[in-house]
């Protein structure tokens, strides 16, 4: 694919292999040509841990504070409050009748899925349909919990799962090239300070190889890591 002039000159103005702040890294990201559609704004991660040890595997929730400019389609699983659920933002409620419904389908279409304690046993009759999306609730991610009203209003605010890839690495949206500098800013720093304090104690070793920002139609840009 040709290249524009004005990328020619965006992908001159800084050198791949540098390490940048992420001050620097913005301005950068900022001189790109935009795409005719808003690109999502991305963190990468390459961590030093070894992701076949269950130890040192990381599964994280980071509550961003400007959001990540995505629209998540949640399901709730819960026999209780069911109105007050639906009037937090879920898309899906139900109980056990949702549950056949979505094992007669074998298939649901959303983001995130949240559920009660009680029904924990109950979801396993679909376990096979959301475990492979990595749709199934888990009290490490923050998605059971008996208040599921309140997980749910704090994910349509912002608040997103993050985890490490077969390959160590860790990615995730922080915004949009809509998002002015200070509110990715913000977000990337939040991320980053949740991302630390999940370091796993079995890694002895530097944590964190290194870190880049993209947008969707962009190249990475280092972050001083």
């Amino acid at each position: 694919m040709k290249k524009s002039k004005n990328y020619k000159k965006a992908i001159e103005a800084f050198e791949k292999d540098q390490a940048y702040s992420i001050e620097e890294a913005l301005d950068i990201l900022e001189k790109f040509p935009k795409a005719k559609f808003d690109e999502t704004i991305e963190v990468h991660v390459k961590t030093e841990i070894d992701p076949k040890k269950t130890d040192q595997q990381i599964r994280a929730t980071v509550s961003l504070p400007h959001g990540n400019g995505k629209e998540v389609k949640i399901v709730a699983f819960t026999e209780n409050n069911q109105e007050a659920v639906k009037k937090a933002g879920a898309d899906l409620v139900g109980g056990e009748e949702l549950i056949a419904e979505i094992a007669s389908k074998k298939a649901i279409d959303v983001d995130v899925a949240v559920a009660s304690p009680d029904m924990m046993p109950k979801l396993a009759k679909i376990a096979k349909i959301l475990g492979p999306r990595g749709l199934m609730p888990n009290v490490k991610s923050q998605t059971v919990n008996p208040q599921v009203d309140k997980m749910v209003k704090e994910i349509k605010k912002g608040k997103a799962t993050f985890k490490n890839d077969k390959g160590s690495n860790i990615h995730l949206a922080i915004g949009k090239r809509s998002f002015d500098k200070k509110a990715l800013k913000e977000n990337f720093e939040e991320f980053k300070k949740v991302l630390q304090a999940n370091k796993p104690e079995a890694v002895k070793k530097t944590f964190v190889k290194n870190i880049s920002l993209t947008a969707t139609m962009t190249p990475g840009i280092k972050i001083k890591s």
